[in-house]
């Protein structure tokens, strides 16, 4: 498995209209990180940012992963892009 840096744009208003979908969100994402498959996700201090890192097997399957969230679905992010990354420390 290779890790991935993912970031990405929150909608305008994110903080109140992702509201109704926070906890099927933040349940998914919980079983992710328990899968190995998240290593950390979150807002920037400004909620206008995503930052995350994914161990998948290539950018296609970090995308799929990303594209079946909630927040994704339901407009909350609002775009993304995803970068190899290669540990150093």
């Amino acid at each position: 498995m290779e890790k991935f840096v993912v970031w990405g744009e929150y909608c305008k208003d994110a903080l109140l209209k992702r509201e109704p979908y926070r906890k099927d969100h933040l349940s998914r994402l919980a079983n992710l990180k328990e899968m190995n498959i998240l290593d950390t996700i979150g807002p920037t201090k400004c909620s206008r940012f995503l930052f995350a890192i994914f161990n998948a097997n290539n950018e296609n399957e970090v995308k799929q992963l990303i594209e079946n969230d909630i927040y994704w679905e339901k407009g909350i992010w609002i775009s993304f892009d995803i970068y190899p990354w290669i540990k150093a420390l």
